[in-house]
């Protein structure tokens, strides 16, 4: 039953802490695109945005990174064997590498606070794929541990990941290109 439980409230904390960081970093591209208003609704939008990124990774994305990293500690404790699987040691590396996405995501937050952040929208909008290529190789790698799918099913999901990644950004330049035409 204490397995049950920590695998439960691990799959929350990891619905929770993605959803935060998917919107997060959706904000942050919102709030670099305010600069481009005039005042006052770009220091009013700035503000808002300000608010809503610092609500969100304080009281939504950071608590679901801690519940899923605490979680998994217990499921390991229980689980111990899967130290010695190679699944678990590719898994936890790439949960490493989702931790210091998390994390600096909390320095841009404080960039964009402050006005010092550099990233376009456009780098953020490639940023904000990391977390879903992330997801896709974790939750595989979690559901088929040592049976880890190298066949032609696999290719053709990762393809088909690719095509929805590019079909986003080229959805993302259109309208963008559309906006530019309709100012000018």
């Amino acid at each position: 039953m204490t397995y049950s439980w920590f695998k439960a409230l691990h799959i929350i904390g990891v619905v929770v802490w993605f959803a935060g960081l998917f919107y997060l970093v959706r904000l942050f591209i919102y709030h670099v695109e305010a600069q481009t208003q005039p005042e006052p609704a770009q220091g009013i939008l700035k503000a808002q945005y300000a608010l809503m990124e610092k609500r969100l990774y304080n009281i939504i994305t950071t608590p679901g990174m801690i519940v899923t990293v605490a979680m998994a500690v217990g499921l390991l404790v229980l689980q111990r064997g899967w130290l010695h699987d190679w699944w678990l040691h590719l898994k936890l590396t790439l949960v490493v590498c989702l931790l210091g996405y998390h994390f600096y995501c909390g320095r841009l937050l404080h960039q964009l606070e402050q006005g010092t952040c550099t990233w376009t929208s456009g780098q953020l909008r490639a940023f904000n794929e990391a977390p879903t290529v992330l997801l896709f190789v974790i939750v595989l790698l979690a559901v088929f541990k040592n049976n880890f799918p190298l066949g032609g099913t696999t290719w053709a999901v990762v393809g088909l990941v690719i095509v929805m990644g590019l079909s986003i950004q080229l959805y993302a330049r259109k309208r963008r290109l559309d906006q530019e035409m309709a100012s000018h």
